[in-house]
């Protein structure tokens, strides 16, 4: 068990009362059920029931579900290939991100997409890409239509810190700035693109830091707490809201698995994911936490872990019950 000390709990009192008991558990929910369906997308992987490749972000869960919790609907949302728990934690129907995940006719993007590019407009989930930092530059894009329409929308911008090193990144903050876009730019911070270890591809202890460059607010959150994330990404939401622009948050976490299922992972070791393991898993922090100040029980908490596995279970049978897209119609949405 990861003990969490008193001065934690302190720290998140006035939050833990202003969100309530009922918006945290399901924020615990929606965690379990990310990792159920990761967990399962690997088995269905090595079964030979998905085809390609996928990018996993088991050990991830409290960045996209602090982020998604912090916006408000209506918002808009762009992430990246790393994306299945971006994409729930924003609502997505398990159903058909598991059939858009298995190529099936009824998944969000008619087995189209696949794992890389799961979008859902009429959730203004504008989806991700298979393109490092491709998603940075759109997000510019929309925090100027919503300018524009002088709405009080915002765009969250997720991407990885291997991102942050292209130059659509630079571009995208200084667009950003000098024209004071509503969009929260959310680098997810995960210790390593590809196989770079981030102190290798980075000469500043913070990619945080990077926002002053930019003239903007630049913040860095232990990623794996899910109420520090939800509390950063609140606050650089009201700011874009008030009209004051963008905000560059960065949320350190770690990936369990490799960088896809090709990954063999010789460029760490098995120790050093174990101890992520043991001492920074998010979904048994935020568990302690709701169990020592009384939210959940410990029922409680076995229980929302058996729930989520039995949901990505009845997304698995959805899926495999639902037709293969129509090779008459393989041609439908292509543009270009």
């Amino acid at each position: 068990m990861i003990q969490l000390s008193q001065d934690v709990i302190q720290r998140y009192h006035d939050l833990i009362e202003t969100l309530g008991p009922e918006a945290l558990k399901m924020m615990l929910q929606e965690m379990h059920t990310i990792r159920a369906f990761e967990e399962r997308a690997e088995q269905l992987y090595m079964q030979g029931k998905v085809h390609g490749t996928m990018h996993l972000s088991i050990g991830q869960e409290a960045t996209a579900v602090g982020a998604a919790n912090a916006m408000q609907e209506g918002d808009y949302l762009l992430n990246h290939h790393r994306g299945h728990g971006h994409c729930m934690a924003w609502g997505a129907d398990p159903n058909r991100m598991m059939a858009e995940f298995m190529g099936k006719e009824t998944g969000y993007c008619r087995g189209r997409g696949g794992s890389m590019h799961i979008a859902d407009v009429e959730s203004n989930n504008l989806g991700a890409n298979g393109i490092v930092a491709g998603g940075i530059p759109i997000a510019v894009g929309v925090g100027l239509s919503i300018k524009m329409r002088r709405t009080s929308q915002v765009c969250l911008v997720i991407f990885g810190d291997g991102a942050a090193n292209e130059g659509a990144f630079h571009e995208a903050l200084n667009m950003a700035s000098i024209w004071t876009l509503p969009i929260v730019f959310l680098c997810e911070n995960n210790q390593y693109a590809m196989s770079m270890p981030v102190e290798k591809a980075f000469n500043i202890e913070k990619i945080s830091q990077r926002a002053a460059a930019y003239g903007l607010p630049g913040v860095t959150v232990d990623g794996n707490d899910v109420l520090a994330v939800y509390s950063a990404v609140s606050q650089a939401a009201a700011r874009a809201r008030r009209g004051e622009g963008a905000t560059l948050v960065e949320a350190k976490t770690y990936r369990y698995k490799g960088h896809s299922k090709s990954d063999k992972q010789a460029y760490r070791s098995r120790e050093e994911v174990r101890y992520w393991q043991e001492n920074f898993d998010p979904i048994m922090r935020f568990t302690n936490l709701l169990l020592m100040v009384g939210v959940i029980t410990e029922t409680e908490a076995a229980q929302m872990r058996e729930r989520a596995v039995a949901i990505i279970d009845e997304a698995v049978a959805f899926s495999e019950a639902s037709p293969a897209p129509n090779v008459a119609d393989i041609m439908d949405g292509v543009y270009a």
